[in-house]
């Protein structure tokens, strides 16, 4: 029944064979006696000057004259034409280091193959079709930048294989590769940019055996029925993703023609079908392997009929199908008769409570996938089953997984499920097997909160034993140091304890990361000469790093960050010729760093050494490494002479990052010559000169590019040729002393952070408002002078808004609340605008942080300020400004100017201080819950503090000074209990100070200065009981009651002005004599007044002379 499998394993091994020692006697040039012919010599180099190869994998091409002799070039060993290429993109020597906070300091959790192309294309050169005798072609992996395949290939008659596998082409696969008659293997499998739109022509591969299109659209595609019927030698069809329908498939043209019964290896996994199985699938007698993931099929099923069509059946895939228990009862599935099936997928189901019992009267089966599912009850002893997987499920007891007896089981997949408490309990009984076959046990990401038990030593099987992402406590017991076959263990992330035990066997990788271990690093670990990966990072460990660690010769990644190390770095380190990732950083080393450490570090891909504030580098400018870096991290370290001239030789960074390493000087200038660095981070260093010197060559990589040069001391302009970096994400060139205006052309590049803050910059910032991915725009403390533009619609995206500290002029313009809906920080400190604040601010819901203090703005603050939801409701973990962790803003709280960085996400500030605002203070402000500052001093405010005021419950900076205000304060002020600063002074406030609560302890008198009818602690007015304060409660009310008393005021003011004046000045007018005498009295006192003034200075006069003889 298994001979269709091994018909078509032994048929595909033999011919790859065939190739393989095809390449190896011809293409490494030990048996060949003929070279390649110049023809085809000259299509090998033409191909090779049509790509570009940043990685090497075509570099000895060229080299010699006999193109047999090249890399992943095979010959014929007779003739010496060329019969093989494989370019298959390879990154096996390359390596991605994913972090918890991808930039730019975050702790590296994960090590993997860096994904990347290898070889870069505009299309595939027609000169191949020079090579008439090529029988294998492999362009699988490699960026094609979605061009179409090239019609050409359908001339290479003689190709055996052909793989253009996810080589990102797009477009339509070109019929002319049915003329390819010998093809045996054809994988076109794509990301979905390929597609067909008649499968006539698949009928002209008459010999084809392997036929993979994943991926490509079929949707649409004539003749699709060809697929299954025109192929008599078809073994193996992979059709997953393609998009096409049952019906479709299964039009009127197919038959029940006896090419059906050959395919034994079918894959229509995630194609979205519904309704019944597929009749086709039924027919296929020798089917080995059925993958039908990912497709939804109406229930129930008939199971019987399927199995019993398929006697040869091995292994089936049916996750993610909406499978439910009820179509796994044995009503369902009756397994009356036998079933050879060994591997069964039920992942990704919704399978819930206890394991069908009907799958464990399949005794064929070997491996089960049950993942994923809503499983929730024990797990009954399966005989012959040797792997199963219940990962992703409900269970919560231990005791149901049966751990200590599944005595067959060698592996056993139990991670992410919710098992809590012990993993033995009382009534657990260890010794139930006689022998334990188990030799995988993954229990990672459950809620175990117990010590790791002894009992896992009567394992001596054991592989790998994987408990990481639990709640365990205790030390690690010694009986897993005695498991002798153990190669792979991983206890990271727990509450593990005491010092690291020694370990025997044969390990390959140890991870004890993320715990509480302590003590000093044992010699011990050079013994394990297997090691290859050693996860130390985020513990307590002391001492030094242990001497013997250099005899760890199949070490490749070394992570010893985060402890309490201190000593210097042994230079046996440099003797791990193999070591690709060596992360020291957060530690208390010190000592000097010569190339002495990195002698035989051929393979070194990452290194990092940040945090070690006392770790002298000095290496020689001479020196030329024997490894070329992709990732260099010496942030907080001391770099001496200057800029490493080491650097000049590492073509291939992707991240350099020396912030705050004592680098001064100017850039030196064969920076410029080095490809472009994804992440560049020079910041907080001593950085003089012009930035022309910052490499210019074109982007390698597809990653999110970072220019991070803040805090320095450069000068001159910002060099317009940053726009070609069309990578570039992140610009920061903050606290500098550049000039000029920003460059018009940014505004093209797809920046979601622009930071400018604290330069010299003039002119304008149109340019800087253009870009719809900017979402952090910061650029405070410049000497901009400008209106801003009147046009910003296509900032969509801006989340922050720093212009503060400029001369900004004019109105704010409306487009900021009407476009930026997403906006969350707006800062316009210290400028001179104008105008009264506009109405559409309201629309930006987002708004946690509200600056115009310090400018001339005028008119009332807004009423629909109080439905700001930004300000009403605090919420870290979906704020958007705390994705941007390299942003800062200056903001005043607690009546002091202070600049907020990681902490900036928690701030929700509002401050309107110094403008010429006036009105009263509208009570819906009081609605804003989450606020923490609120800062209306030095403007104009009328009216009385608003008495609900103590509902704005998370204020701790309140100031309210140098305004009009009057009133008694609100008692509810009292209930503010994170209050910490207050400043009323300088009003008209009057009664009693509130008391209680917070207030109790805010005993500054000058927080009331200046109110002259304030009373009450801590002011030294005390307050009397006979005293009543003037009212202020309703100040029309009191106005409208006191009319009456108003009017006889004037009334007898006017009286008595009449009475008076005219009482004397009419006396005056009719009594001629009257009026003389009083002249003349007038005259005479004024005649005395004179005389007696005159005397006086004499005498003075006389007195003075006497004095000074």
């Amino acid at each position: 029944m298994g001979s269709p499998h091994w018909g078509l394993g032994i048929r595909l091994v033999s011919y790859l064979f065939l190739v393989m020692m095809t390449n190896k006697c011809v293409g490494d040039g030990n048996l060949s006696t003929t070279s390649c012919p110049e023809k085809e010599r000259l299509a090998l180099i033409k191909f090779k000057h049509s790509v570009e190869d940043a990685t090497g994998m075509l570099s000895s091409w060229g080299i010699g004259s006999d193109c047999c002799r090249w890399e992943r070039v095979g010959c014929d060993i007779v003739t010496g034409r060329v019969v093989s290429l494989h370019l298959r993109a390879n990154s096996s020597d390359d390596y991605v280091f994913a972090d918890n906070n991808d930039w730019p300091d975050g702790h590296v959790v994960v090590v993997g193959i860096f994904d990347r192309y290898q070889l870069v294309g505009n299309e595939v050169n027609p000169c191949l079709a020079d090579l008439e005798n090529l029988k294998h072609l492999d362009l699988s992996g490699n960026y094609f930048q979605y061009n179409p395949i090239p019609k050409f290939i359908g001339s290479l008659k003689q190709l055996r294989y052909l793989s253009l596998s996810y080589a990102h082409f797009s477009g339509c696969i070109p019929h002319h590769i049915g003329n390819l008659s010998n093809l045996k293997v054809l994988d076109l499998s794509s990301w979905s940019y390929l597609k067909t739109d008649d499968m006539a022509w698949i009928s002209g591969l008459s010999k084809l055996e392997h036929l993979d299109l994943s991926g490509v659209d079929l949707s649409g595609t004539k003749n699709l029925h060809n697929l299954l019927y025109a192929i008599p030698s078809l073994l193996k069809l992979s059709l997953s993703r393609c998009g096409f329908s049952l019906a479709h498939l299964v039009s009127h043209h197919l038959n029940s023609s006896k090419e059906l019964v050959i395919i034994n290896h079918q894959d229509i996994s995630e194609n979205n079908f519904r309704g019944q199985l597929p009749s086709f699938v039924l027919n296929m007698t020798s089917l080995v392997s059925l993958d039908l993931s990912n497709n939804h099929f109406s229930m129930p099923w008939s199971f019987k009929r399927f199995i019993d069509m398929m006697p040869s059946l091995l292994e089936l895939r049916l996750s993610g199908c909406k499978l439910r228990k009820i179509n796994l009862s044995p009503h369902n599935l009756n397994y009356s008769i036998h079933s050879n099936i060994q591997h069964l997928d039920l992942s990704l189901n919704e399978i819930d409570g206890r394991l069908p019992s009907v799958l464990t009267n399949m005794s064929s089966l070997l491996s089960l996938d049950l993942s994923a599912n809503r499983l929730s009850s024990s797990i009954p002893v399966i005989p012959n089953l040797l792997k199963l997987d219940i990962s992703r499920n409900k269970f919560q007891q231990i005791e149901d997984v049966r751990i200590w007896e599944q005595c067959y089981l060698k592996e056993l997949i139990v991670s992410d499920n919710e098992l809590v408490g012990e993993m033995i309990s009382s009534s657990t009984n260890v010794s139930k097997c006689s022998q334990n076959e188990l030799e995988i046990l993954q229990l990672d990401s459950n809620m175990l909160n117990s010590s790791i038990p002894e009992s896992l030593g009567i394992f001596s099987n054991l592989r790998g034993l994987y408990l990481s992402f639990n709640k365990l406590t205790g030390p690690i017991p010694e009986a897993l140091g005695n498991l002798r076959s153990l190669q792979e263990l991983q206890l990271s992330s727990n509450q593990l304890i005491g010092p690291v035990p020694k370990f025997h066997g044969q390990l390959t990788l140890l991870n004890l990361a993320d715990n509480q271990l302590n003590g000093s690093m044992p010699e011990s670990l050079g013994k394990l000469k297997a090691l290859t990966m050693l996860y130390l990072e985020s513990n307590q460990l002391i001492g030094s790093i242990p001497e013997s660690l250099g005899g760890l010769t199949s070490l490749r990644v070394l992570s010893l960050s985060s402890n309490l190390l201190k000593g210097t770095i042994p230079k046996s380190i440099g003797q791990l010729t193999k070591l690709y990732y060596l992360d020291i950083s957060n530690n208390s080393l010190q000592g000097v760093v010569s190339e002495g450490h990195f002698a035989n570090l051929s393979m070194l891909k990452y290194l990092n050494a940040d945090y070690n504030n006392k770790l002298h580098f000095n290496i020689s400018p001479e020196w030329i490494p024997p490894f070329q870096l992709q990732v260099a991290r010496l942030r907080s370290c001391k770099i001496e002479d200057g800029f490493p001239q080491w650097f000049r030789t590492q073509k291939k960074l992707v991240e350099l990052v020396m912030s705050n390493a004592s680098i001064y000087g100017p850039l030196p200038t064969w920076l410029r010559l080095m490809p472009i660095i994804s992440l560049l981070d020079l910041s907080y260093n001593k950085l003089t000169g012009s930035l022309t010197n910052l490499p210019i060559y074109e982007v390698r990589y597809d990653l999110v590019g970072m220019l991070l040069l803040q805090n320095n001391i450069f000068t001159g302009f910002i060099p317009r040729w940053l726009c070609t970096r069309t990578d570039l994400r992140v610009l920061d060139l903050s606290r500098n002393n550049l000039t000029g205006k920003i460059p018009k052309c940014l505004r093209n590049l797809p920046l979601s952070a622009m930071l400018l803050g604290s330069n010299r910059l003039t002119g304008g910032i149109s340019s800087a408002l253009g870009n719809p991915s900017l979402e952090w725009l910061q650029l405070n403390d410049n000497n901009f002078n400008e209106e801003l533009p009147q046009d910003g619609r296509s900032l969509t995206s801006l989340i922050v808004m720093d212009l503060g500290e400029n001369k900004f002029t004019g109105s704010i313009p409306e487009w900021i609340g009407e476009n930026i809906t997403m906006l969350s920080a707006l800062r316009l400190h210290k400028n001179d605008f104008t105008g009264k604040i506009p109405l559409s601010l309201c629309k930006s819901q987002n708004l946690q942080i509200l600056d115009l203090g310090h400018n001339n703005l005028t008119g009332s603050i807004p009423h629909c300020f109080g439905e700001l939801d930004g300000m009403k409701s605090s919420y870290y973990y979906d704020n958007p400004i705390s994705v941007f962790s390299q942003g800062n803003m200056m903001q005043v709280l607690k009546g002091a100017t202070l600049d907020y960085t990681k902490n900036l996400a928690f701030v929700i500030n509002m401050d309107l201080s110094s403008n010429k605002l006036v009105g009263r203070i509208p009570e819906a402000l009081t609605k804003l819950e989450a606020l923490i500052g609120l800062n209306l001093s030095s403007n104009n405010f009328s009216g009385s503090i608003p008495k609900d005021i103590g509902d704005m419950k998370s204020l701790f900076s309140l100031d309210l000074s140098a305004n009009e205000l009057s009133g008694v304060i609100p008692q509810s002020m009292a209930a503010l209990n994170f209050l910490s600063h207050l400043n009323l002074s300088h009003n008209n406030l009057s009664g009693q100070i509130p008391t209680g609560n917070q207030l109790r302890t805010l005993t500054d008198p000058s927080i009331y200065a200046d109110n002259t009818y304030l009373c009450g602690a801590p002011l030294p007015k005390e307050c009397y009981p006979r005293e009543k304060p003037p009212p202020t409660t309703s100040k029309k009310k009191d106005e409208n009651a006191n009319e009456p008393n108003r009017l006889w005021f004037y009334l007898n003011i006017a009286c008595g002005f009449a009475t008076g004046f005219w009482g004397i000045i009419g006396v005056l007018v009719l009594k001629k004599e009257w009026r003389h005498k009083l002249f003349m009295f007038c005259e005479v006192a004024m005649d005395k007044i004179y005389v007696a003034v005159n005397v006086r200075i004499l005498k003075l006069k006389r007195r003075r002379g006497r004095e000074a003889a």
